[in-house]
């Protein structure tokens, strides 16, 4: 194990605020040139290879890393996804980390399968989870009803897919046991539909999604549809689940508009007792280097005033508060939650890709 994750959180958030001052520049004790800056290390949990969250959490590490305030180092690290990395911020092995919202949401509640409250905080609220189920084209699976005693791909074990997946299931009248589920990450779930050990998948993220890309560049994919009344329904019970389309065109295959769901947004998120200036510097650099976010993910096309305050049930950290009030995005009227209005509510900002792992 790392040496440093012994390390008391009190005594890694002074040594940050230490560096965030030492950043700042200033003269030597002896009136010589400046002090070099405490070197700081940030850690980023992202998600397993193959989805967005991975990919994404790349990009965010790399443009904080290029444009923080001197010597700080932060690094991508790949995990199983949000409840590890819920888990890992709470005790200390993580500083930042990539979460779907809708499991947050239950995290922060103690509920589902969650066996306590977890203390976290959003940060900035990022691109929609656009996911649904795929299968061969000569699978004969047309129906999510029709998923019924098949081999289906829903996530790695203990991401806490199950969260949104089961409220989609039971609306088109199917439980978790009437599937004969298989875990993997998404780049593996790819294998498995290509080979044939699986029947179909869970797959989506922040549009494109690279294992996507990859299973309909080796096979004709068929997009199951959501029931259109299901869908709506979905959409009116749970405050996570928002309409999205993915584009025609978007995947090889996909000639049509798919009417999906976000099924709960990547959000960027930390201990709510991380230390505040480190969030707010954070939150700074990556709001104000979103254009180098673009250049590697579309999903940083989400970095947008009306999307980063986007309400989705998690309070909002204080040191990310602080920014968005500095420039003057922040609703004065919302608290820690975040936006209201149409934007809180899910609907597409100006701007905002229409199409966006847990």
């Amino acid at each position: 194990m790392n040496s440093t994750m012994s390390i008391p959180r009190s005594l890694t958030s002074l040594v940050l605020t230490l560096g965030v001052l030492g950043a700042c520049g200033g003269p030597s004790p002896d009136g010589g040139a400046p002090a070099p800056a405490v070197r700081r290390f940030l850690s980023l949990g992202t998600a397993p290879p193959g989805g967005a969250f991975f990919v994404v959490g790349g990009a965010l590490a790399e443009v904080a890393a290029a444009n923080g305030p001197e010597g700080w180092q932060v690094t991508a690290e790949a995990t199983q996804g949000s409840r590890e990395n819920i888990r890992r911020l709470i005790d200390g092995d993580l500083d930042f980390a990539l979460s779907n919202a809708a499991i947050t949401y239950f995290a922060v509640r103690g509920e589902t399968s969650w066996d306590r409250p977890y203390d976290v905080a959003s940060v900035m609220t990022l691109a929609p989870n656009v996911a649904l189920f795929l299968t061969p084209a000569s699978s004969g699976i047309r129906t999510i009803a029709d998923l019924r005693g098949k081999r289906v791909v829903l996530g790695p074990s203990g991401a806490g897919f199950e969260d949104f997946v089961t409220p989609i299931l039971e609306a088109h009248g199917l439980g978790l046991g009437d599937l004969q589920a298989l875990n993997a990450p998404q780049s593996s779930a790819v294998d498995l539909l290509t080979d044939a050990s699986a029947d179909a998948a869970f797959l989506g993220g922040a549009v494109p999604t690279a294992s996507i890309v990859q299973a309909a560049s080796s096979m004709d994919l068929y997009f199951v549809p959501f029931d259109p009344e299901v869908r709506e329904r979905l959409i009116a019970d749970y405050p996570f689940f928002h309409p999205a389309t993915i584009p025609a065109g978007t995947y090889r295959g996909q000639d049509a508009d798919f009417v999906g769901l976000d099924v709960g947004s990547m959000h960027l998120i930390a201990a709510a007792s991380a230390d505040e200036e480190t969030v707010y510097q954070f939150t700074r650099t990556i709001y104000e280097n979103r254009r180098q976010v673009v250049e590697r993910h579309a999903a940083g096309r989400a970095i947008q005033p009306q999307v980063v305050v986007r309400r989705t049930g998690t309070p909002f950290h204080p040191g990310a508060v602080r920014y968005y009030r500095e420039i003057g995005i922040w609703p004065e009227d919302a608290g820690t939650e975040g936006s209201a209005g149409d934007a809180a509510a899910g609907q597409p900002a100006a701007g905002e890709p229409e199409a966006g792992e847990g």
